[in-house]
């Protein structure tokens, strides 16, 4: 397996309520096999609303949703401030390729807690709610014509432990061959 230092946290979020964004918190604990302590998405089983009503037996493979704290310089420069946590995401990273990471990837946050990625996050309609024609700047098109989803990553919790913004973040990728990101 290829470990290396890849980043830092820059920011962490929680919200024990459904709401669209989240609160930007000093510390957030992330419990093994059930995602962020009090908050909404937590738990063995979908808590997405949609995914719920879809099948409440899946498993929760969007425990700890992250995002790379370079999307906001990227809407930014499209006219679209957004701060940590209003995208809903529970930790914002800097200075790692969430994007590019395959399935499977570890990563340790902190001291403790370790967050095995399961893909990408699939953007909604909520964006547009949030902030008119952001979801056009998360959601692209490659050359092919194919959905690039940029709103970032989701994972679930391996080994717990608290997080806070400044600790590192340690990427460890799967075995060959890496298996690509796709939506969960």
């Amino acid at each position: 397996m290829n470990t290396a230092q890849a980043g830092s946290v820059a920011a962490v979020s929680s919200n024990g309520v459904y709401s669209f964004t989240k609160p930007p918190r000093a510390s957030i604990r992330l419990l093994e096999g059930l995602g962020v302590e009090g908050d909404v998405h937590a738990g063995v089983t979908v808590k997405h609303r949609s995914r719920v009503a879809q099948d409440p037996t899946q498993p929760n493979l969007r425990q700890v949703h992250l995002i790379h704290r370079e999307l906001f310089d990227e809407v930014a420069e499209a006219g679209f401030e957004v701060a940590p946590g209003e995208l809903g995401e529970n930790v914002t990273t800097a200075g790692i390729d969430l994007l590019g990471l395959p399935t499977g990837t570890l990563l340790r946050l902190g001291e403790e807690a370790v967050v095995e990625v399961t893909g990408l996050r699939n953007p909604c309609r909520q964006i547009d709610a949030y902030r008119h024609g952001l979801l056009k700047q998360v959601v692209g098109r490659d050359e092919h014509g194919d959905p690039v989803r940029k709103a970032g990553i989701m994972g679930v919790v391996r080994h717990g432990g608290t997080i806070r913004p400044g600790d590192a973040i340690t990427v460890t990728l799967p075995p060959a061959p890496h298996v690509p990101l796709d939506r969960v």
